[in-house]
């Protein structure tokens, strides 16, 4: 053993201490299992602080430097979604226009005169929502 490490120009300690590193399983291969189911449940969109957050919210507990380098280890990043190509209504033909027939001029004499209204789009988890808002306005002189 001696002359072996004398040879290669190895101390017997570090020696022992490969033997052993060789023997133990590997600590990180539980959680590289666990950072790349969370990966790929993501659809391979998740970076490695998303990655982080997923596996918290799991209840393990794993650093985000931890999962930087098991990510970095296995050679998975994120990958960036495809934006959609933005379609304009108009072009579609089912966008409608009206003529702004109050031109900003919002005081009316009796009610039912006028009527503004704006529809507001909320992205949920099940879809989209539509809020729409009526406004009369009237003034009671």
């Amino acid at each position: 053993m001696k002359a072996m490490c004398n040879f290669f120009g190895v101390s017997r300690a570090a020696y022992y201490k490969w033997i052993k590193r060789s023997v133990e399983p590997n600590k990180d291969t539980e959680r590289m299992t666990l950072v790349r189911e969370a990966w790929l449940k993501s659809r391979k969109t998740y970076g490695y602080r998303r990655v982080t957050i997923s596996l918290q919210q799991q209840g393990h507990s794993i650093n985000h430097k931890a999962v930087l380098r098991l990510m970095q280890k296995m050679n998975i990043r994120s990958v960036a979604r495809k934006r959609k190509p933005y379609k304009n209504m108009s072009q579609l033909g089912i966008y409608h226009r009206y003529e702004n027939i109050l031109d900003r001029d919002f005081s009316a004499t009796a009610p039912n005169q006028k009527w503004v209204t704006d529809i507001s789009y909320i992205r949920t988890r099940q879809g989209w929502a539509y809020l729409s808002t009526i406004f009369l306005p009237y003034i009671n002189n």
